[in-house]
Order: structure tokens, then C-alpha cells, then sequence
């Protein structure tokens, strides 16, 4: 399979949907998937009709289960692709929404992270096992683990190994919505409306204040 096929787009309007779509490995990413990620973001950021993306895994058995630990040095000589692609997430001037279907784990949750709201299914969990598998995670991804729940939980999965299940992530606020599988895009898309009505200097304004904040 094609590493373009592995990313998928899907243009509806001023929505951009992104789908991970390697199931039968458990949608973990390449490099060769994270160069395809990072030019869509980066080509996204420039795109003036553009209001909202929605990041999503492929199937309905998990969302991310990070990188494929096959590739994962692949670029040690060179930029870090996983560095390019979060920054490239993260300075896309719309909306985005993590459309989290099932597992988040590790790099899976550098996606997640990385948008600005995070919509999960009752199914989905949660871990970084960095210390496990001896990497870093990004600090933009420590920063704002605390930030949303506070230092000793974030030990506890990055220190600790601790899998959050949907009900505690949702609670602790790492989440900020759980929907049923059946709902998950329908809650996205209506999440997405205002935005997509909005005009788009006002709306990149207003994303910008937020991430200042």
C-alpha cells in the first residue's frame, strides 16, 4: 500500500477530514505517513476557504497507536519528522478537532494533543509510553498534558505507564466531550458549524488569541 494511501483527505466544503487509515497495524505512523501529514497541515494553513479539520483513524478499533517502532529512527540524521508534523498541527489557524475513535497511545496522542478539542468515544483510552519504549515526547505534548490535568496525572502516564480510560480522561478534562462511535462524526461536525459559517480572518484572530492564552 502506497504511503498516499494511507493518509486520506476528504474535502467537504470548508471541513477538512483526515483519516489514519492503516488498521490492520493499529493506524501507527511511518515516516514517509508523517511527511504526508505535515504538507497537509502546512498546505491547510494556507488555504483561505478552509475553516475546520477534523484528525481521525481509520476503523472503528483505534484512533492512533503512534509511531511504527519499525521507523521510528528512520530520520535520526536529519529534521525529526514527528517534530515537523506536530508543529505543523499545531500552526494551523482554524479549528481542529481530534475525532478520537478508539485507543489514543503515543504518538497517537501528539495528534490529539495537538488539536484543539478532543471528541472520544466510551471505548477509546489513553497512554504515553515513552519511558517504555526509551523516547522523548514532544514538549509542547508535556506542556500541555499539564496544563490540562495537572502534573502528578501526567507523571503517572508518562512516568508511570498509566492507561486513561475515556470515563477518567473525560473527567480530568485530557477529553472534553465522550460521544457513542455512532455519533462521534455527527458530534464533530456540529462542533465544527460555527466555524464553518465564520469568516475566516475572524476566525483565525480568535485562534490565535487562544493559543497566546
Amino acid at each position: 500500500m502506497s504511503a498516499d494511501s494511507l493518509i486520506l483527505t476528504q474535502r467537504d466544503g470548508a471541513c477538512l477530514t483526515v483519516t489514519v487509515n492503516r488498521p490492520d497495524k493499529a493506524n501507527s505512523l511511518t515516516t514517509e505517513m508523517l511527511v504526508l501529514l505535515r504538507d497537509i497541515f502546512r498546505k491547510a494553513a494556507t488555504d483561505d476557504d478552509l475553516r475546520a479539520i477534523i484528525m481521525t483513524g481509520a476503523g472503528d478499533r483505534v484512533f492512533c497507536a503512534g509511531a511504527d517502532l519499525n521507523t521510528l529512527y528512520d530520520a535520526q540524521n536529519g529534521p525529526d519528522p514527528w517534530d515537523e508534523m506536530a508543529e505543523a498541527l499545531r500552526a494551523v489557524p482554524i479549528l481542529t478537532v481530534a475525532a478520537i475513535n478508539g485507543p489514543c497511545i503515543g504518538g497517537g496522542m501528539t495528534l490529539a494533543l495537538g488539536c484543539d478539542i478532543r471528541i472520544c468515544v466510551p471505548e477509546a483510552r489513553f497512554g504515553y509510553p515513552v519511558l517504555k519504549n526509551n523516547v522523548l515526547p514532544g514538549q509542547y505534548d508535556v506542556d500541555t498534558l499539564q496544563a490540562l490535568i495537572g502534573p502528578g496525572r501526567s507523571a503517572a502516564i508518562l512516568l508511570g505507564g498509566d492507561t486513561v480510560s475515556a470515563e477518567d480522561a473525560a473527567a480530568w478534562g485530557l477529553i472534553d466531550r465522550l460521544t457513542p462511535p455512532e455519533a462521534l462524526q455527527d458530534t464533530c461536525r456540529s462542533l465544527c458549524a460555527t466555524a464553518l459559517a465564520a469568516e475566516g480572518a475572524h476566525l483565525k484572530t480568535l485562534k490565535s488569541m487562544l493559543r497566546r492564552a
